[in-house]
């Protein structure tokens, strides 16, 4: 039986995307992106944010590393991919990314979040 692995995230870039070259000149970016949430709880309104890690490849990735910075509103399609790493100690890791398959800027310079409700690591 097969499924769906799709995915699709409207969201504010955390920090500026950090383009590296892997192998055979294959260029890979990733950058947290931010999701938020308004939550109702006992009539107390409130926003819970859901950071998420989005790396990108070849074309794309060159592409993103252009076009994406700080603040920034995009929305992100793509997949989900575990993956399992050792860290410098020698700890095994575990990652759950978007594979991006496509990305949109949304909005214009000027609209990035300044001023706005947000996480105080995007400020």
């Amino acid at each position: 039986m097969s499924g769906i692995n799709k995915v699709m995230l409207v969201g504010h870039i955390g920090k500026n995307p950090n383009l590296r070259y892997l192998e055979d000149h294959v260029a890979v970016t990733s950058f947290e992106l931010v999701t938020a949430e308004t939550v109702v709880k006992n009539g107390i309104k409130s926003e819970h944010f859901e950071w998420h890690h989005v790396v990108m490849w070849r074309t794309m990735a060159e592409q993103a590393a252009l076009k994406l910075k700080k603040g920034r509103l995009v929305c992100v399609e793509g997949r989900l991919q575990t993956r399992s790493f050792e860290d410098k100690a020698g700890v095994k890791k575990h990652i759950t990314e978007i594979v991006a398959q496509h990305f949109r800027v949304l909005g214009k310079d000027r609209d990035t979040q300044k001023g706005q409700n947000r996480p105080d690591n995007l400020a």
